[in-house]
């Protein structure tokens, strides 16, 4: 009876465990994008780019 209902439960672990992978995945290329942005938005201030700088900061606030 005991291994019956592990056998049923695992499924849904590996579900879960999927589910948990792609979320960290997502949070970690969504954190490599800002960051590289926000590094963008640092270089077109040392080059008083403003129009790049009001893009960047645009493209920053639509996946924050």
């Amino acid at each position: 009876m005991k291994k019956d209902l592990f056998r049923s439960q695992q499924p849904d672990v590996t579900i879960i465990d999927s589910i948990s992978a792609e979320i960290v995945l997502e949070k970690a290329l969504l954190d490599f994008q800002k960051k590289k942005i926000q590094q963008k938005i640092d270089q077109s201030l040392q080059d008083k780019n403003k129009s790049e700088f009001l893009r960047l900061t645009e493209k920053l606030k639509n996946i924050s």
